[in-house]
């Protein structure tokens, strides 16, 4: 099988040139996903923190990466930001806000510092695995503001792992960080990324609701790029 007689991969990866991706299983990091396979030999990584969508994410990352075919990938369960709270991801006392509720500051689904425990474990992978690229689908603009999205974030990391490596060559990468959501909507229809696969959505795992801001900021993206998202949504 060729590949392009699946995914719509348009090229071979460069040959013996590896990446680990964070594929939550959401819209943005299974785009990320698919250009790491089409560039790489991509081995992918799931962290699960105790959110609320836990199960419903994991089931997202393993058909997306039978659907692109990675064959290298590992679940990571991760206690600490569970146990630490102070999110409506991981804090069932504390309530998924609808979107309108979503103001200018920082929202309540914000983890704190989360995206610095997904990076620390696939830069420790991608050591062993002789990978020099990190993949991670962080997005600025048309997103919910947390700050460990922002390319700053990015370039500081990126020198906190070139000093405490081995060889101080692991790059962290954010291919979709300056992108509009409805950007990377076509791009991943360019890369035929499994879009059916993914889920967003903050509070419900059989139906999305449709209300939370991760769901919104979904459904205009497609909206916008002119393309019905494949996935359920709650009647609302």
């Amino acid at each position: 099988m060729g590949p392009g007689d699946e995914g719509g991969l348009k090229h071979l990866p460069q040959k013996g040139s590896r990446a680990v991706v964070l594929l939550s299983g959401g819209m943005d990091s299974c785009v990320c996903a698919a250009l790491a396979v089409r560039d790489h030999d991509a081995a992918a990584l799931h962290v699960s923190y105790g959110q609320r969508t836990e199960g419903r994410e994991q089931q997202s990352f393993q058909s997306i990466c039978d659907r692109l075919r990675i064959h290298d990938r590992m679940i990571i369960k991760n206690e600490a930001l569970r146990m630490i709270g102070g999110s409506a991801l991981t804090d069932e006392s504390i309530a998924v806000p609808r979107a309108e509720a979503v103001g200018h500051n920082i929202p309540v689904t914000y983890v704190p510092f989360r995206n610095a425990h997904f990076l620390a474990a696939a830069v420790s992978w991608a050591e062993v695995l002789g990978a020099q690229k990190v993949y991670i689908g962080a997005v600025e603009p048309d997103s919910s503001g947390y700050p460990d999205c922002r390319p700053a974030y990015y370039k500081a990391f990126n020198e906190v792992v070139k000093a405490g490596t081995r060889e101080g060559n692991i790059e962290i990468v954010t291919p979709l960080i300056a992108m509009r959501k409805a950007e990377i909507v076509r791009l991943g229809l360019e890369l035929d990324a499994p879009f059916d696969l993914t889920w967003s959505c903050y509070s419900h795992a059989d139906q999305a609701c449709g209300v939370c801001d991760s769901c919104v900021l979904r459904l205009r993206a497609f909206q916008v790029a002119g393309i019905q998202d494949p996935i359920p949504y709650a009647a609302r």
